[in-house]
């Protein structure tokens, strides 16, 4: 699955009409034929229960915005596209606070130093005190933000769609400095949510390239090409990296679209393994393992200190999955239906599976503790845990046909 892309300039713009009627900007007609893989029952071995759920604003469905929760060990903080923003108690799922900023939001929220910043759909950066919601300062970057704002003891780091960096005081917004990457005609939309690793804010460019840039000066300090540009076409030679990077310790992991999964020295930006695998939804970890999805929605685990692959699962290809997120003995990913799948960091097999409600799920499930947490496009957040083994559960949780009218025991008709 390849989201729409982003256009820079009127040649650009000219380039996309010119290939819509051939090829729909990212599908061939082939494509267009292969719908997603339908779900089919097995006998799960775990059981997941619901915790609680809870409405917290308007739906952001179809808009690919950046907005996932996020936590600091005590609190979950979530953001709605129509300009709420709440935090939330992850035991009960009760409010402690809500705020609505009257704008509409495309990404965060980021928490650091307690402070939480969101970006809004017009280019305004909103950092609000964590404790109270209280508004501290609005900024304009002058750009579309889809990647979570990055929180630090002094700065907001904030990473635009069109290959800009951008460092803001944290006690009053300021710009401090400001780093741009050339573009390439035709990208993917969305942006790599930048790191800081020591000195370093480590993040990827539309142009295939990952960097670890001084935070303090914007200076780049190291690059690596993750992605390189190849083939006849604009479409040939898209070579983003829009996913997520994963960190462990001092080496990071990253994937770009049409190129490859590294793993990186974040001190030095040397390559220490490097694997051919497509993504554009990122990499996840953990000690052992990291994690990504092929384009086509095949799962993959390699080991993490050398590469070598696990297993793969080809269960769900073309279902627009979620990055995964590792969650106690499991690996969970959401999908377009607004399923959640459970599968085992052995060996890939299916566990569990539960659905959520109808909004599809777009952004990765955050783990905070033994606790999972969702958030669907229609503007819901959930907790989920996992209880106990239970071999004989059959998983039968799949309706024959989605509708409004649709209801059952394992389906929320949010």
């Amino acid at each position: 699955m390849i989201r729409f892309s982003r256009l820079v300039g009127p040649v650009s713009l000219l380039m996309a009409i010119t290939l819509l009627p051939a090829c729909s900007i990212f599908k061939s007609k082939e494509d267009e034929d292969l719908q997603p893989l339908e779900l089919t029952n097995f006998e799960s071995s775990v059981k997941i229960k619901r915790l609680w759920n809870t409405k917290i604003g308007d739906s952001s469905d179809q808009l690919l915005l950046g907005l996932s929760p996020v936590g600091d060990g005590n609190l979950i903080y979530a953001a709605a596209s129509d300009g709420v923003v709440l935090s939330i108690n992850p035991e009960t799922g009760e409010n402690r606070w809500k705020v609505e900023l009257e704008v509409n939001l495309s990404a965060g929220p980021g928490v650091g130093e307690g402070f939480i910043a969101v970006t809004s759909k017009e280019g305004d950066v909103i950092l609000l005190n964590a404790s109270t919601g209280e508004e501290q300062w609005r900024r304009s970057v002058s750009g579309e933000v889809l990647a979570r704002p990055l929180v630090d003891d002094n700065m907001v780091i904030i990473q635009t769609i069109d290959n800009r960096i951008i460092a803001l005081a944290r006690v009053d917004g300021r710009q401090r400095w400001e780093l741009e990457q050339t573009m390439p005609l035709l990208s993917m939309r969305g942006s790599t949510s930048p790191l800081i690793v020591g000195p370093l804010i480590i993040t990827g460019f539309d142009n295939g390239r990952l960097a670890g840039i001084d935070k303090e000066t914007g200076d780049i300090k190291w690059d690596s090409m993750l992605s390189m540009s190849s083939g006849r076409s604009d479409l040939d030679r898209l070579s983003d990296i829009d996913g997520a990077i994963s960190l462990v310790g001092q080496d990071i992991y990253a994937a770009g679209y049409q190129g490859r999964l590294s793993a990186i020295a974040a001190e030095s930006g040397q390559v220490l393994w490097s694997r051919e695998i497509s993504s554009y939804v990122g990499v996840a970890s953990d000690w052992s393992s990291v994690y990504t999805i092929r384009d086509d929605g095949e799962i993959i685990a390699l080991r993490r200190n050398n590469g070598i692959e696990i297993w793969r699962n080809d269960k769900f290809l073309r279902r627009k999955l979620t990055l995964p997120a590792p969650f106690n003995s499991t690996v969970v990913v959401g999908d377009f239906e607004g399923y959640l799948h459970f599968l085992s960091v052995i060996n890939g097999n299916q566990l569990a599976r539960v659905r959520f409600g109808r909004g599809a799920i777009t952004s990765q499930p955050l783990v905070m503790g033994n606790r999972l947490f969702i958030q669907s496009d229609n503007g819901n957040i959930g907790a989920f845990e996992i209880v106990k083994n239970n071999s004989t559960q059959n998983s039968t949780d799949i309706p024959k046909k989605l509708n409004d009218s649709d209801k059952s025991s394992t389906e929320d008709s949010f």
